[in-house]
């Protein structure tokens, strides 16, 4: 198997499993290179790179950085090829990480004026790690609160949900240039989510991020379907930029998510050797 998987987080930002066990199961499953790509974070990638080195796989640091875009969309930006060691990166991502504590005792204090019993320790000891929404969603389920994260989301946590509230946010050129600071290759993760009415109006945004300095879009990914692949596939040659895909795998936060495929299709190898060829340039 020469597949791969440039899109999978660990308990270092929203997943359930540790840096070491996500590359140990890709590993596992035969995946010949990865990337570990945590939201607004860097702090799996030392654990991930050495997991990488013993298990044999080829291994890119990533990071995902939100960025501000209007609701109900969201923007993500993927950085590849990152230094972890950048002194401008680390600043930034503290920054992130701040804005998110923040974000999550906000959250937490909602839902507690809406009369249910819940406390950010709680959160904090599910969590172990970098707490996110996903924590806050399974701590709900455990009270019996809802009966499953996806409810919790919908109800409570997602946007126009009762308990919703955003966090800090960097515009789409400040994360583009973050990315290319550090060393790395910036990516539109999951265009799809952007939430836009037509191909016609995504092709109008992703123009709009390529002359931001953009250098590629996620092509595969668990929410793309076969039509979503083959514009983003069409739309990536006609401006020469990369391709990449993933999962978006989560652990057990997104149980149907398998790590390695997305929507049972496989993510080629020649995704990492472009962006590897890109970096080396």
């Amino acid at each position: 198997m020469n597949s791969i998987d440039l899109h999978c987080h660990s308990t270092a930002s929203d997943g359930t499993m540790s840096p070491r066990d996500v590359i140990a199961l890709g590993k596992e499953i035969g995946l010949s290179a990865m990337s570990l790509t945590d939201h607004d974070t860097i702090g799996g990638i030392a654990d991930a790179a050495a997991q990488a080195a013993e298990s044999g796989i080829d291994f890119l640091p990533g990071i995902e950085i939100s960025a501000k875009f209007p609701e109900p969309g969201t923007l993500h930006i993927l950085g590849y090829g990152i230094d972890p060691s950048n002194d401008e990166l680390t600043k930034l991502t503290k920054e992130l990480r701040g804005g998110r504590d923040d974000r999550n005792e906000r959250i937490v204090k909602k839902l507690q004026s809406l009369g249910i019993d819940i406390q950010l320790q709680e959160v904090l000891a599910l969590a172990q790690g970098t707490v996110g929404r996903p924590h806050i969603a399974q701590v709900l389920v455990n009270k019996h609160v809802v009966s499953h994260v996806q409810e919790a989301f919908k109800k409570y946590l997602g946007q126009g949900g009762l308990a919703y509230e955003d966090k800090e946010r960097f515009t789409a050129r400040e994360a583009i240039a973050m990315i290319h600071a550090a060393g790395g290759v910036a990516i539109c993760a999951h265009p799809v989510q952007l939430r836009l009415q037509n191909f016609a109006r995504m092709r109008q945004v992703l123009k709009d991020l390529v002359d931001l300095g953009l250098d590629g879009v996620e092509v595969i990914h668990s929410d793309h379907r076969p039509l979503d692949v083959k514009f983003l596939d069409s739309f990536a040659t006609q401006y020469k930029l990369l391709k990449t895909g993933g999962s978006d795998f989560h652990g057990s936060m997104k149980s149907k998510v398998r790590l390695g495929m997305a929507r049972q299709r496989p993510i080629p190898r020649a995704y990492f050797d472009a962006i590897l060829a890109r970096l080396r340039k």
